[in-house]
């Protein structure tokens, strides 16, 4: 039986947007370690659920989902935001 993790997509901390954070992704978790490619030296494995990424609109579709496909799955809760609020005059002090 596959495990997967079902979460929500953090902020890009590289920009100021909030896009496609209120999308929630499952993911399947590693079913065997990467290992180097002995030419190209790359880490790989034969694990092709390492490559699935389902998005889902709500939480609800993402359980609803796992649970139709009968994947044992974990939901990880989204970071809580915290806000830095401060002045410009801030700088000067």
């Amino acid at each position: 039986m596959s495990t997967a993790r079902i979460y929500q997509r953090p902020k890009n901390s590289m920009s100021s947007g909030r896009a496609r954070t209120s999308i929630w992704v499952l993911e399947f978790a590693p079913a065997e370690a990467k290992r180097p490619d002995p030419l190209t030296g790359w880490a790989g494995s034969g694990d092709t659920n390492d490559q699935v990424r389902l998005t889902f609109p709500t939480q609800a579709a993402a359980i609803a989902y796992a649970e139709r496909q009968g994947l044992a799955f974990t939901v990880v809760a989204a970071p809580e935001r915290t806000l830095k609020l401060q002045s410009y005059a801030d700088n000067f002090r």
